[in-house]
């Protein structure tokens, strides 16, 4: 039996995930977290810090350090929500958004390019498991499984 572990931690060094920062955008480094951040934000419409947070499966803590470092980088809003003022709602600033488009556009060539190497049965083939695993994933009980 092939070695899963080896195959998965090969998939993740060549994404990227144990680099400090994944991107960069002129200037600006984006490190994996708060790229993961910046693209749940602006998939949503003034999502609040808790529905983020849980989504990224991230303890309120780290997350709300992570919100503080991306507003001082003038890419992220924070506000009090008008309706339960207990509640912190957030907004991609015009920088942010900027960015996290670069970094979406940067990601689909990268995408487009890896399976451009595929055949379409091929390209099928692996979304349709990824789909699989993701969904067994999210069934498991150990650890390190995302919030759903």
């Amino acid at each position: 039996m092939e070695n899963l572990r080896e195959i998965l931690q090969i998939t993740m060094r060549r994404f990227g995930v144990l680099d400090k920062n994944c991107c960069s955008v002129g200037k600006t480094e984006i490190s994996l977290v708060q790229s993961h951040i910046l693209y749940e934000i602006d998939k949503r419409s003034n999502p609040s810090m808790q529905e983020i947070a849980e989504l990224l499966g991230m303890d309120i803590t780290t997350f709300s350090r992570q919100i503080q470092s991306l507003a001082k980088m003038e890419l992220v809003n924070k506000q009090q929500s008008m309706t339960d003022k207990r509640v912190y709602v957030l907004q991609l600033t015009t920088q942010g958004k900027a960015i996290a488009t670069s970094i979406d556009t940067q990601m689909n060539q990268y995408l487009e390019e890896v399976f451009s190497f595929m055949s379409d049965f091929e390209k099928e083939t692996v979304i349709r498991s990824l789909k699989l695993l993701n969904s067994s994933m999210a069934k498991s009980n150990m650890c390190c499984h995302p919030v759903k």
